[in-house]
């Protein structure tokens, strides 16, 4: 089977990657030609931990291929994923200009019966509308079927989730597009995966649903830390005895400063579009979304607690990525941490193992970029952990402390633990912890 997925982000290149690795011919395809020349060159352009040499082997054994003719690699596949970015508008909703664009270019070159697959994240309803693009722009009449397949690849963990997925998800009108889409999936079988079938219009709710209530329990757990440093109890230890109810489940229970990335903060507050435009107020995700905004506020207030007003400050930060094991610096709650610092007059040293150079783009430029956490600590008032990456688990800490102005650690990520940090000299903070 010839397959082809257009977009090479993030979601597209694993996407086609890990299908090449299934055994699927497989042309991905960009209009940006210098990332396409950079893929062509074995660079690939985002940070994914074994993604590299998952595309070299599945380019050398031919399986897998980059261009940025569209036209041709949509004549010669049997499916069509559309892996295209779907940006917030100023309103919340999801920007789809890209998908319409990615649709016309498909209507114009059908010569076959193809299924045209939404893997971006897209409105309920984006489904309907890619049919009627195409059937009103094709010009001979093929016949072809429109399904939603969406995506549930977290950043640093991606090629786990698509090789071993808790589920498939296909959304189609007809039994052959479910039965071409199942048969791409047939590796899955044998580790017997769960696939959901639905139509077109539930599998598109599926994906923000999910991520919506994911990003509910994270303000869920912040908002329960926050109480538990007004009453003295231990947030470890109360997201591990909810945890330990498998209606609850252990996962997005770690407090800190709120979540970012690509996904969740776009995600939420496009469904709160969805229910708006239906005549709906999704209140829940609403409040979850005034409190992850908050929640960067709080994480503000713990750090005067330690260093007093930032003004006239030097501060080493560790970590500007939004999650560790990625290079992805969107609604970085540490992007925008580090960004108050400095309009509050701090000076920033800054440390991280993948962000940097996302991150020189969108910061101030008096930000100092280190080449590890001790340069960034060597004679700061304090240190700030942004992001739990796991070389900063285990730091030196007696020399963090001896080359600090003073022994003051801000840990907004819960890595080390209060007692031992007080033993050992520090004035220490964390998150939901007396």
């Amino acid at each position: 089977m010839n397959i082809c997925v257009i977009g090479t982000g993030y979601v597209g290149l694993v996407t086609g990657t890990c299908f090449a690795d299934f055994g699927v011919s497989v042309t991905c395809v960009d209009k940006d030609a210098s990332k396409i020349k950079m893929l062509d060159a074995g660079q690939i352009p985002i940070y994914e931990p074994g993604l590299t040499e998952l595309v070299e082997k599945n380019v050398k054994e031919g399986r897998l291929s980059f261009t940025t003719d569209l036209s041709e690699a949509v004549r010669k596949s049997l499916v069509v994923f559309i892996a295209v970015g779907t940006p917030p508008k100023e309103d919340g909703s999801a920007d789809l200009s890209y998908v319409e664009e990615v649709a016309r270019t498909i209507a114009a070159n059908l010569n076959g019966y193809k299924v045209i697959v939404t893997k971006s994240t897209v409105p309920v309803g984006t489904g309907k509308l890619i049919e009627k693009i195409i059937l009103a722009e094709q010009p001979e009449g093929h016949k072809f079927d429109v399904a939603s397949n969406p995506e549930f690849l977290r950043e640093g963990s991606a090629i786990e989730d698509f090789m071993r997925p808790n589920r498939v998800v296909i959304g189609a009108r007809s039994e052959q597009a479910v039965a071409i889409m199942k048969d791409l999936y047939s590796p899955l079988y044998l580790i017997e995966t769960p696939f959901v079938i639905a139509d077109i219009e539930t599998a598109e709710l599926i994906k923000y649903a999910s991520n919506a209530f994911l990003a509910t329990k994270i303000s869920f757990i912040n908002e329960t830390a926050n109480i538990c440093e007004k009453v003295g109890a231990d947030i470890h230890l109360v997201a591990k005895g909810m945890g330990l109810d498998h209606r609850i489940g252990s996962k997005f229970l770690h407090p800190g400063p709120g979540y970012g990335g690509s996904c969740f903060p776009k995600d939420t507050s496009a469904i709160t579009k969805i229910a708006k435009e239906s005549g709906y107020t999704f209140r829940i995700v609403e409040t979850v979304i005034e409190v992850n905004r908050l929640q960067r506020e709080r994480m503000m207030d713990k750090i005067r607690t330690i260093v007093g007003e930032p003004k006239g400050l030097s501060l080493g930060v560790l970590g500007l990525t939004f999650k560790p094991n990625t290079d992805d610096i969107r609604d970085s709650p540490a992007i925008d941490i580090v960004d108050m610092l400095v309009k509050q007059g701090a000076s920033i040293k800054a440390y991280d193992p993948a962000g940097m150079e996302h991150a020189k783009k969108v910061l101030p430029t008096t930000v100092k970029f280190c080449r590890d956490p001790y340069e960034a600590a060597q004679e700061a008032d304090a240190l700030i952990i942004l992001t739990e990456w796991n070389q900063f688990r285990k730091l030196d800490l007696a020399r963090i402390k001896q080359i600090l102005k003073s022994p003051k650690l801000i840990d907004l990520r819960n890595v080390y633990e209060p007692a031992s940090m007080r033993r050992m000299g520090f004035e220490y903070v964390s998150v939901g912890r007396a």
